[in-house]
């Protein structure tokens, strides 16, 4: 059995940080994954946040995001981050993590073919 587990969501103030990790528990090696992070606001559907390799070497963001959010992982831990720096109202939403096992693709970006889902970690990002 599967489970990712979210950490690190709350409430901050725009032009704050937080930082969300992802604890994976698996029967296989962690490497093994390609992972990423998603989000869902109120009313809208899930959306592509930022994705990293298995190795750790290659990561894709959203345009949205991009130079304001670093996604990393720890392979040896078993865990992958993603550092939110200025965060803005409109990133309010809550988080998810995901795993693909065994994908040929560096990354993973559509939701749908996620294999494994954290419970979601709630971001709230006031004005």
């Amino acid at each position: 059995q599967v489970q990712l587990v979210e950490f690190g969501g709350g409430l901050v103030q725009a032009g704050g940080s937080l930082r969300l990790s992802c604890v994976v528990s698996s029967g296989r090696t962690f490497s093994t994954y390609t992972m990423a992070w998603f989000r869902q606001a109120p009313g809208k559907e899930r959306e592509f946040v930022a994705s990293i390799s298995r190795n750790g070497g290659f990561s894709f963001y959203a345009t949205s995001v991009k130079g304001r959010f670093t996604i990393s992982r720890d392979n040896a831990n078993d865990t992958m981050y993603l550092q939110m720096n200025s965060l803005k109202p409109q990133d309010t939403a809550d988080y998810y993590c995901a795993a693909k096992a065994d994908s040929g693709a560096y990354y993973l970006m559509e939701a749908f073919l996620a294999d494994y889902w954290g419970q979601g970690t709630q971001v709230t990002v006031s004005s």
